[in-house]
């Protein structure tokens, strides 16, 4: 599932392409909303909330979630959609392109004064204006046996971390997945090392949380099960990360609770 920065770079090319801008074409491909046509209003804004994305057009939010597969793709008047045309769930059109959602599992419209109904549920947002990592750790230590992975993979304890950046996140402080959140040691020092390497990865389209960017040096143990830690040349080890996700640690540098 994309991460809190692959959601923000996508919020941020459909703002760039659509606010300010008159909609002179509008379809949500779900029954639902199949008869709804916002053409003539303007684009506000289009912003991140984690994982989501809440595009504001005047008085409505159109609130959607990329899921596994789900992606927003950019069309200049008169190109190709880039996917089947059956796979459109949302088409925002302007008089310089199109702003098409595909695979989309998450289409729901909202009034704007109704969005905490969809994402009121999530923690500090990572990359958000108002990153709170004081509530971030109070947030994780209400659950304090809990394991660490599922507690950091938890949206409503803060927004925008997924599978890549919590292996990585563990690595870095020498922490095993399923080390219960009491046995973390300092949780301000991992949450705020959570934010500053989203931040720093939230323009790239390459992420690395090893400051290289080469093929195969970007991540010091996510994807690299069975090869040796770039660290200390012990084979990485493979197990569950939370409840359902795959994990990846070094067995020498996360020891086990």
């Amino acid at each position: 599932m994309p991460e809190g920065d692959t959601v923000y770079r996508a919020a941020t090319r459909l703002n760039r392409a659509l606010a300010g801008r008159e909609l002179t074409r509008f379809e949500l491909r779900v029954p639902k909303y199949a008869a709804l046509d916002l053409a003539g209003l303007t684009v506000d804004e289009v912003v991140p909330r984690g994982k989501h994305i809440l595009t504001r057009i005047g008085e409505h939010t159109l609130h959607t979630h990329l899921g596994m597969d789900g992606s927003w793709q950019l069309v200049l008047v008169g190109g190709r959609w880039p996917r089947p045309d059956y796979l459109a769930r949302a088409v925002l059109g302007t008089a310089a392109g199109t702003a098409v959602g595909f695979e989309l599992p998450v289409v729901e419209m909202l009034a704007r004064e109704d969005e905490e109904d969809a994402v009121g549920h999530l923690g500090p947002d990572l990359l958000g204006a108002s990153w709170d990592s004081e509530l971030a750790v109070a947030n994780l230590r209400r659950d304090p046996g809990a394991e660490l992975a599922g507690a950091l993979l938890e949206q409503r304890n803060l927004a925008g971390l997924g599978n890549v950046y919590v292996t990585e996140l563990l690595f870095l402080r020498g922490l095993h997945p399923h080390t219960p959140v009491s046995g973390a040691g300092n949780l301000d020092r991992l949450v705020d090392l959570a934010h500053k390497l989203i931040v720093a990865n939230r323009d790239r389209v390459e992420r690395t949380t090893t400051g290289d960017l080469r093929p195969g040096k970007r991540t010091y143990v996510y994807g690299r099960c069975g090869k040796p830690c770039l660290r200390c040349g012990t084979r990485i080890q493979r197990g569950l990360q939370g409840r359902e996700r795959v994990a990846a640690w070094c067995p020498s540098c996360q020891p086990s609770p």
